[in-house]
């Protein structure tokens, strides 16, 4: 006998739904399966095993418990230690843990928030990895939790070995896709004058002098200036007891005349700056042709557009960029801001790690971590912007410019950027900061990153 009509259409369709249902589908906006820092967007630090509880620490690579493996499980995701197979970022109760990979408390369900970032949420409560909240005056604390949703539980998955894109032709390539050899301390070099106290005259922290550091591709000057009643000096610490000082404008001057007789080459000095912002204005009113070459990201709509092709950059003369460590808030009170006369505010347009690796000899800090990440500031590494990305300034350098241990060091410089920097900050290095940068050719670390662009 048929079947009633209704009946069979019912059962068709149920029959299509059975056969159309698919599998628990993984998120096209999740990142593929693969090795990953879960690295929070509010500090830029990791998530690293230690010893069970899941902290957040310095990013350190390799060398840490800090790489983590994404892979789908079932309708959700676990996170396996690299270092530990079977041992997952998990929970219990409201701290995160490592537990085994197989437990419901290691399953986590991961949506995109945008620019790269993702909330990682316990399946089926409105619970989320998240970091704890910043008491007055100190850090956030290593501890990572299982808590709200909030601005704090947000995440990137850097990935451990990106994909990378071969540098663009001359003519196409930004400058914050250029990566240039810098000096540290460049004034500090026992060439030009003295910089310091007569002991520490006798540990600088180059050999060369800065016309000598330019003719050999030296592209980024660090300096620190002093105000005395002869203006803007450099000097290290204390301009007391420093024989035969230099002033700023003569070494900015040498910039000056340089790019002048080489009219593709692009400049960046970077000042320490303990100077009133009045007396550093008259310092650089002393150089000759100052205002013909210095780039103004201020007014020529960087933060809006992005950073200008070099090729740009070099057709409107715009190729000294000058940057200040002082801060806006000390200017405006004094009545006037540096960048009205092209000095601009560092923290405002670039990211800078750590100054230093440790002591002159003897035990090292790998890490990289934010150079303005304390108590009272917080810009990571990781930094960006609606259509800018700050410049990565990466120091690369100890306490003490001891050359046989900055020889050393300068040899590894492209391996701690590949390994611990770039992915601590998300991006290519623009400026390595070395000690002695005529031994252990960090030349070569700065042509191998020239070679290609982070993803």
């Amino acid at each position: 006998m048929p079947r009633p009509r209704t009946t069979l259409l019912a059962t068709a369709v149920a029959l299509t739904a059975v056969v159309a249902a698919p599998a628990p589908a993984v998120s096209a906006a999740v990142p593929a399966p693969g090795a990953y820092y879960v690295q929070s967007a509010t500090t830029g630090l990791n998530a690293a095993d230690n010893g069970g509880a899941v902290e957040q620490h310095r990013p350190k690579g390799d060398e840490d418990h800090q790489r983590w493996k994404l892979r789908a499980s079932g309708s959700s995701y676990v996170l396996e230690s690299v270092d530990t197979a079977g041992s997952c970022l998990g929970r219990s109760g409201d701290r995160a843990r490592t537990l085994a990979c197989t437990s419901a408390d290691a399953a986590w369900d991961i949506t995109e928030l945008g620019s790269d970032r993702y909330r990682l949420k316990v399946p089926g409560a409105e619970r989320y990895l998240t970091v704890g909240a910043k008491p007055a005056g100190s850090n956030h604390p290593a501890q990572l939790t299982v808590g709200a949703s909030s601005g704090l539980a947000a995440w990137y998955l850097t990935p451990v070995a990106p994909t990378t894109r071969p540098m663009p032709p001359a003519d196409r390539r930004t400058l914050d896709q250029v990566t240039f050899l810098t000096s540290h301390n460049a004034y500090a070099n026992g060439v030009d004058g003295g910089f310091a106290p007569p002991f520490v005259n006798l540990v600088p922290n180059q050999s060369r002098g800065v016309d000598r550091q330019l003719s050999d591709g030296v592209r980024g000057f660090m300096l620190d200036i002093h105000q005395t009643s002869d203006g803007a000096i450099l000097c290290h610490n204390s301009c007391t007891l420093v024989s035969r000082p230099v002033a700023l404008w003569v070494d900015i001057q040498r910039m000056v005349d340089f790019l002048k007789r080489n009219p593709d080459q692009v400049i960046t000095v970077f000042l320490e700056d303990y100077v009133d912002p009045g007396v550093l204005r008259g310092e650089l009113a002393r150089v000759n042709g100052l205002s013909d070459v210095l780039h103004r990201p201020d007014l020529t709509g960087v933060r809006t557009n992005g950073w200008p092709k070099m090729a740009d950059l070099i057709a409107a003369d715009d190729r000294l960029l000058i940057f200040t460590d002082h801060s806006r808030s000390a200017d405006q009170a004094a009545g006037l801001t540096r960048d009205t006369f092209g000095v601009m505010y560092q923290k405002e347009w670039t990211v800078e790690n750590h100054w230093s690796m440790g002591g002159g000899i003897g035990a090292s800090d790998w890490s990289c971590y934010s150079r303005w990440y304390d108590a009272d500031t917080n810009i990571p590494l990781t930094r960006t912007e609606s259509g800018f990305k700050p410049l990565f300034v990466m120091n690369h350098f100890r306490d003490a410019g001891i050359t046989s241990t900055a020889t050393t060091d300068n040899t590894k410089l492209a391996d701690r950027a590949r390994r611990f920097c770039q992915p601590a900050a998300r991006r290519k290095p623009n400026f390595l900061a070395v000690d002695h940068y005529d031994l252990g050719n960090p030349a070569a670390a700065v042509a191998e990153l020239n070679t290609y662009v982070y993803p």
